[in-house]
């Protein structure tokens, strides 16, 4: 008899945490899917079996999300950072058009960066100023004459930062979401596209789900590469290649589950409660937890923290893994700790982290 799994309390900033009936639906089915025969993976992605999976992924996204008819949405491969170039590879076609990008962090610097081997581009404002710890307000946010987009990463997975509002800014924008994605409702008639990797809310890593507005399409500019055109995929139905099938099985088997949880409205709670619990410990610590995010701009689904000592940060890390707290370290490049809190992590979790952060404290003062 097969023993019950424990399953480890996972903060992983990516891929991410899935339900455990997401699994299980996964895992059954996985080695005949349907009575076929054979794995849904294992057979063509031109088969009908799989292009209603395909076909139904796509219509939760535009359900869920409430896209306009006028976006088509498309599943492609390359993760979010193949996007950074063909964001701009699209959208720069006219002579004379450039691009701002606000520059939150990391993420964003890789995307202005990319950006600038392809057309002209400027910073429209950066955190660099303010040391990586807050988004800009409205009034800060510098648009030059002939700007054809605003690029913005909503949520900026390594500094746990977060656009609190998307503002309008008199351009079309476009947005990286991919560690907030699906939490949160967007203003379509602001953006032009909107794109973002899978392995953070949505599904396993793979998978890079784009949203982009028709207008677009039409005015895409000769002389790019087939597979780096938007028009290609939506005219095939994001099928112009082999598709990444398991991440599109997986993630219309989650999207389902955000269905019967509330959907957006239901995740955008979910996120706002679930990260409060661990603010509020970080808050009521008179210190020995320091969250470096000015809090109007701390992100929902990515906590960063800080404790008095690199040495307390350690010890930890090593109570936290003990008790089956994982992957909470923060990123390479800004150290200290950061617990990832995405859609499909069981609050379980975050309080048997909460939990454990009170009693850390209490021995560590």
């Amino acid at each position: 008899m097969t023993q019950p799994v424990t399953r480890a309390h996972n903060f992983s900033p990516g891929p991410c945490v899935l339900p455990a009936s997401v699994l299980a639906e996964l895992s059954e089915e996985l080695p005949d899917f349907n009575g076929q025969g054979m794995s849904l993976i294992e057979m063509s992605h031109r088969d009908p079996v799989y292009d209603e999976i395909h076909c139904e992924t796509i219509d939760l996204l535009t359900s869920l999300w409430k896209v306009p008819n006028d976006f088509s949405v498309l599943l492609l491969q390359g993760g979010a950072s193949l996007q950074f170039a063909m964001a701009p590879l699209n959208l720069l076609g006219e002579k004379g058009d450039t691009a701002g990008y606000i520059v939150s962090g990391s993420w964003a610097a890789k995307a202005i960066a990319d950006a600038k081997l392809i057309g002209d581009t400027y910073s429209a404002w950066t955190g660099a100023d303010h040391g990586f710890t807050r988004m800009p307000t409205a009034d800060e946010v510098e648009i030059r004459p002939g700007t054809r987009y605003l690029h913005v990463t909503s949520n900026e997975t390594i500094g746990g930062i977060r656009l609190p509002d998307f503002f309008d800014p008199g351009v079309p924008m476009v947005a990286d979401m991919s560690s907030d994605y699906l939490t949160r409702h967007i203003p379509w008639d602001r953006f032009d596209l909107v794109y973002g990797g899978a392995q953070k809310s949505l599904g396993p890593a793979g998978l890079t789900v784009v949203f982009v507005r028709q207008s677009v399409l039409d005015a895409t500019p000769d002389g790019i590469p087939a597979y780096l055109r938007y028009d290609t995929h939506a005219s095939a139905n994001s099928v112009a290649n082999t598709p990444p099938v398991f991440a599109v099985w997986a993630t219309g088997k989650m999207l389902r589950w955000v269905g019967n949880n509330g959907g957006v409205d239901g995740m955008e709670k979910r996120a706002t409660e679930r990260s409060s619990m661990v603010y509020r410990v970080i808050d009521d610590s008179q210190g020995y937890y320091r969250s470096p995010v000015e809090p109007v701009d701390r992100s929902t689904t990515n906590i960063v923290f800080r404790l008095p000592t690199e040495e307390a940060e350690a010890a930890f890390l090593a109570g936290a893994a003990s008790e089956q707290l994982l992957n909470l370290k923060g990123h390479r490049s800004v150290g200290g700790i950061r617990a990832s809190i995405y859609n499909g992590l069981a609050t379980e979790s975050v309080q048997a982290l909460v939990d454990f952060m009170e009693r850390f404290a209490a021995d560590g003062r």
